[in-house]
């Protein structure tokens, strides 16, 4: 159940990611990944700056930023 928790938040996450950033998105599967990788990144740079949030929420919200650092990092290599 933890892992169908975690593949809905990497989509919601990747979805709103691209929405922030006015994206045109990357389709489902795209925004999972943007997403997964986004969450792993966020826990992995709020882990060392000592930040955590708990619950769904939290767990939304790390993702977000995550995706959101990601897709920005992406941007600049296209460009």
């Amino acid at each position: 159940m933890d892992f169908l928790w975690f593949i809905l938040i990497g989509i919601a996450a990747g979805w709103l990611a691209g929405k922030i950033m006015k994206g045109g998105g990357f389709g489902l599967i795209g925004d999972l990944i943007v997403g997964v990788l986004g969450a792993l990144l966020g826990g992995w740079l709020l882990g060392a700056l000592g930040v955590s949030f708990g619950g769904l929420l939290g767990s939304l919200l790390t993702a977000v930023i995550g995706a959101l650092i990601l897709l920005w990092v992406i941007r600049l290599i296209k460009i």
